[in-house]
């Protein structure tokens, strides 16, 4: 008991020391609800409509490497002019795309005009990566605060995860195929008006330091080891999802693949409450590949579950070290990433997530069907093992990255952050 009010209070301190902190959250919970809802929505709206589970697929899969492709580009123009002047405008094309894909789908149009629609459709923000952006605005000289908030969106990113599937293909089956789409592209339109509306948190802008910063946030030391070990983690979950269902089909359980991996997100849901209530110490980058190795430490006990009750206990178990790492990911790029471009690295990150469960969902889904159902983990512990030696690799640019990062805002004699963040961050 002592324990949950101690966490209750790291939560509620977050929001009452920040006014107007509670509604752009809120906001952005509304606004992320459809990335977990678009993927599952088109393929349980196209399978309906036209009986082509392999044409949903490949729509789902166009929008999200879209989402990959232009979501950093997307970022970059936030971190030039203000979330709310391009979100609004990034929005409204993704909303126009998602409805017009809506209509051939509905008007049985040819199959390209759907990739068309769906490759327009990818230009979406990334609101999970705005809205951590405000946060770190706000709590930039609070390394504890800052911390906590980046847990309470983890959490909210589980809930989305296991709220959006259910809602998605439950609007589609019960009311009308094309439901479930058009409730995310709804969501989407109202959560990022109601995010936008919040002016008083929005980021300042940095134009002119966002030009001196360079091209791209990319180049930022330790960035690119991070999205790299990144696309792994990606491949972890991808290869997961698509197993699971599979394992589930093979002892004739399918409909409880959706529980099993709801289990999978609570455990992660569970541990990112407790992290965020934890005062932690030592550097990030040491957290960080702690964290890596426990996610790939724990999928190893899947390529010996039998049932489905041993798959829950040990997916229960794996998720437990999802959100920690996460928070503790998004707080490096924070660190080491200049301010100009936060929400562009913060965008990369994330692109790396949804690349490498691009690449991990095609891999299980071939294993599986050349090996049988459970042979799918062995793709999931091959992702965690290239994961952890992507970490172990670039670990020392990790190290190092912090330090650069000060040595070049005390030799170019200013800083587009306040004094002390960098060490502070990294206590």
């Amino acid at each position: 008991m002592p324990a949950a009010l101690s966490a209750l209070t790291a939560y509620r301190r977050i929001f009452a020391e920040a006014p107007g902190s509670l509604a752009f959250s809120t906001a952005g919970f509304i606004a992320r609800m459809p990335m977990s809802m678009m993927g599952i929505g088109m393929v349980t709206m196209l399978s309906s409509l036209r009986g082509d589970y392999a044409l949903g697929g490949a729509v789902s899969a166009t929008v999200a490497l879209a989402a990959a492709l232009l979501g950093p580009q997307v970022a970059r123009l936030v971190d030039r002019y203000g979330q709310s002047r391009v979100a609004l405008r990034a929005t409204a094309v993704t909303v126009i795309a998602m409805s017009a894909l809506l209509l051939c789908a509905a008007l049985g149009a040819p199959d390209w005009t759907l990739f068309v629609c769906a490759v327009v459709a990818g230009c979406m923000p990334a609101m999970g990566s705005l809205v951590r952006a405000r946060w770190a605005h706000l709590y930039q000289g609070s390394p504890s605060l800052l911390h906590t908030a980046y847990s309470f969106e983890s959490v909210v990113d589980e809930i989305v995860f296991i709220v959006g599937p259910i809602l998605a293909v439950g609007l589609s089956t019960s009311w009308f195929p094309e439901a479930g789409p058009l409730a995310a592209t709804v969501l989407l339109g109202v959560g990022t008006l109601l995010f936008c509306a919040q002016g008083r948190t929005e980021p300042p802008v940095h134009p002119h330091a966002h030009a001196a910063a360079g091209r791209s946030a990319l180049r930022t030391r330790g960035l690119l080891v991070l999205v790299l070990t990144f696309v792994g983690v990606g491949a972890v979950f991808g290869s997961v999802e698509v197993t699971t269902v599979a394992f589930a089909d093979h002892l004739h359980h399918k409909a409880l693949s959706s529980v099993v991996l709801a289990v999978y997100a609570l455990g992660s849901c569970i541990a990112g409450i407790v992290f965020g209530a934890l005062k932690l110490r030592g550097p990030l980058s040491r957290r960080f590949l702690v964290g890596i190795v426990t996610l790939g430490v724990s999928m190893l006990p899947l390529l010996f579950v039998k049932n489905l009750v041993a798959l829950a206990a040990a997916l229960f178990v794996a998720g437990l070290s999802i959100s920690p790492t996460m928070v503790t990911t998004m707080g490096l790029v924070a660190l080491i990433v200049p301010a100009a471009k936060l929400t562009e690295g913060m965008t990369w990150t994330t692109t790396g997530l949804a690349v490498g469960v691009a690449f991990g969902s095609s891999a299980a889904g071939w294993v599986v069907d050349a090996a049988g159902a459970s042979g799918g983990y062995w793709v999931t512990v091959a992702a965690a093992g290239l994961s952890v030696a992507t970490a172990f690799l670039g670990s020392r640019r990790l190290r190092s990255a912090p330090e650069q990062r000060e040595g070049a805002r005390v030799e170019s004699g200013g800083s587009d952050e306040p004094a002390g963040r960098v060490e502070q961050l990294g206590r």
